[in-house]
């Protein structure tokens, strides 16, 4: 029986690691992610979970350790946020590259310098080209279940890679909220058992881990890696349509909100979507016809479905809680652009940048932005196509 709750995003995370019950955590604080190992580690104490604890003395021993601990055999998760992501990075790739399926939380936060520990989308961005997958979540519920589905898609027999579960640091990390858990009994059914893939531990069948591939191999091997992103929009979908078995709740690669008969759309991650949400349901009373899309699975990007979705849209508005410093547009601006090019018949696209540091999203900025749309799909002119929003004067 599922138990409704009041519960903050971290803890969905720390919950939803504890009915997967891993073999082993390397792990190392740091805000605003302190609070999901921190609450697990209390699992560990109480027994709830036969989790070996591993504490190092930095994120990049913290995910050095979870790749050894995957590579000898056993279900590995950790979480970690900002420049803790940053201090990975070197491990990020080798823990991808090895086909490694770790399972991170992160607490998206901005980057220093200046220090800010605040929620933006800078650290996940910043690995995105990592090799690993990427979802990214609106509320706690999604926190929650992204991660229980994270196991079953890093462990899947076709995958075997590494999983990032993001949610906006404190915005979502720190506020409580309802929610509905699926009882230990069924997600731990639904997770299953872990099995291992060439542990090294397994000492009568001696293997290799790491090992140097030069001109002759390098390309090769990163092309097998592509052949699985490949592989991952499909798994996703098989395993969200389990879930939704036990919980009831629908998941694919993004969500559609009035999308179908927009004239005008939306794209915004995280929590953001909620307040966007609001807004477009004033504009449809307003007989305004808006839509958004919101990105669930960030890596591998689905580019075909995005752009079948978008293409009959007169204007498309991308909002980024990111920004590509030299790169022109954010990060998301680049991959829905890029889903859209080859279509003959597309939208015009612009780009709004929001919420950096922790810099609160209102719905007035969602209003600007849809008033702007409906501007441009009247007269098709665009006064620039990028510009911060909520920046002060």
């Amino acid at each position: 029986m599922s138990k409704k709750v009041g519960i903050t995003g971290n803890e969905a995370i720390a919950q939803a690691m504890r009915i997967a019950n891993p073999d082993v955590c390397g792990a190392y604080p740091i805000t605003p992610a302190t609070d999901i190992m921190q609450r697990f580690t209390s699992f560990v104490a109480n027994c709830e979970v036969k989790t070996e604890m591993i504490l190092t003395e930095s994120e990049h021993s913290a995910m050095s350790a979870c790749i050894g601990s995957s590579v000898a055999g056993g279900r590995v998760a950790t979480a970690s946020a900002a420049q803790g992501i940053a201090l990975m990075w070197e491990m990020l790739f080798i823990a991808s590259g090895l086909r490694l399926p770790i399972v991170m939380g992160v607490a998206n936060r901005a980057l220093s310098a200046p220090l800010n520990i605040h929620g933006d989308h800078s650290d996940g961005m910043g690995m995105r080209d990592c090799g690993w997958i990427h979802f990214y979540s609106e509320n706690a519920q999604e926190g929650f279940d992204n991660m229980l589905m994270a196991f079953r898609i890093a462990e899947h027999m076709d995958i075997r890679l590494p999983v990032m579960v993001g949610l906006d640091g404190f915005i979502t990390s720190h506020s409580i909220e309802t929610m509905e858990y699926v009882d230990d009994e069924t997600g731990r059914a639904f997770v299953g058992e872990f099995k291992a893939v060439n542990p090294l531990l397994d000492i009568k069948n001696p293997k290799s881990y790491g090992p140097l591939i030069l001109t002759d191999m390098y390309m090769e091997y990163r092309k097998a890696h592509d052949n699985v992103m490949a592989k991952v929009p499909g798994v996703v979908l098989e395993v969200a349509a389990e879930f939704e078995k036990i919980s009831g709740r629908k998941y694919g690669l993004f969500e559609s909100y009035r999308l179908d008969d927009a004239e005008i759309a939306l794209v915004v991650m995280s929590s953001a979507a909620g307040t966007t949400k609001d807004v477009i349901d004033t504009y449809r009373a307003k007989g305004v016809k808006v839509g958004l899309l919101k990105p669930r699975l960030y890596r591998p990007f689905p580019y075909e479905q995005m752009g079948e979705a978008l293409k009959h849209c007169k204007a498309v508005a991308v909002l980024d809680r990111a920004d590509c410093f030299g790169g022109s547009y954010g990060p998301l601006f680049a991959d829905v652009s890029n889903a859209l090019y080859h279509y003959a018949q597309r939208p015009i696209m612009i780009n709004k940048i929001y919420g950096l540091g922790g810099r609160d999203y209102m719905p007035d900025q969602a209003e600007y932005t849809i008033n702007e749309l409906i501007q441009i799909a009247k007269d098709g002119k665009v006064k620039s196509i990028k510009e911060y929003i909520g920046v002060r004067e």
